[in-house]
């Protein structure tokens, strides 16, 4: 069978997110980038999700998005052939985070987006090299693409999170657990306590990458999606 693969971006991130895993796999795999931009709560977005996804897919989120992925495997996990958790974090938003994303939403809806993205968010959680700028730029492209509404209602999904380590102990899907080196908003330790979760998780971490390895170390990031791809269903 022929699995089609479901990628869901992460907080203020589109399709170009997932660009070179989209040139990889679509020669393959019927390919989707469906956005979490519709919604005030993670609930509400799955469930907006759910109504439109294909009655069974394979299942990869990066950051908010593997948020929104966790959220879809409690409801519908007979919808889910395998599932990758990329640079995400599987606990509820601590009151410290919560109260931390006031500020950067009074900011946004003042019209400083361009400021909060710059320096508050993606630039401290990436790897340094080459690819730095071009992956900064990305960024703030899809930002601008996005706006300030989604961004606003994206924190709220975010502040009212709630905890999924009972949804991920219950999969039985083949997983991955991936995530950059240099990922210091959700960092190697807190993947590695995940993939101990999750029953027969494959843990990769990718040396060279931080938060967003799907642009920085596109090659490696392909590499073990792939792998994911073609691992067996031998928890079902």
């Amino acid at each position: 069978m022929i699995e089609p693969v479901v990628f869901l971006p992460g907080m203020m991130c589109d399709a170009r997110l997932f660009e070179p895993q989209i040139r990889a796999f679509s020669a393959t795999h019927p390919v989707t980038v469906a956005p979490i931009t519709h919604g005030q709560r993670i609930e509400e977005i799955a469930s907006n999700l759910l109504s439109v996804l294909p009655p069974k897919f394979a299942l990869a989120g990066l950051s908010m998005g593997g948020i929104v992925a966790m959220e879809l495997l409690r409801r519908a996990p007979e919808r889910i052939l395998r599932v990758a958790l990329m640079d995400t974090n599987c606990l509820a938003e601590t009151p410290q985070m919560a109260a931390n994303r006031e500020p950067q939403i009074i900011k946004v809806k003042s019209g400083k987006l361009t400021e909060v993205m710059r320096e508050e968010l993606k630039p401290n959680y990436l790897a340094p090299g080459p690819r730095r700028p071009q992956v900064l730029q990305t960024v703030m492209d899809m930002a601008h693409t996005l706006g300030p509404d989604v961004f606003v209602n994206q924190s709220r999904a975010l502040q009212r999170r709630r905890d999924q380590q009972s949804t991920l102990r219950k999969i039985r899907q083949p997983a991955l657990v991936m995530c950059g080196a240099h990922d210091a908003l959700c960092p190697v330790k807190r993947h590695s306590f995940m993939a101990e979760l999750i029953p027969h998780a494959r843990l990769v971490v990718l040396e060279d990458a931080g938060h967003l390895p799907t642009l920085e170390t596109p090659d490696d990031t392909n590499d073990a999606l792939w792998e994911w791809l073609h691992q067996p269903y031998v928890l079902r």
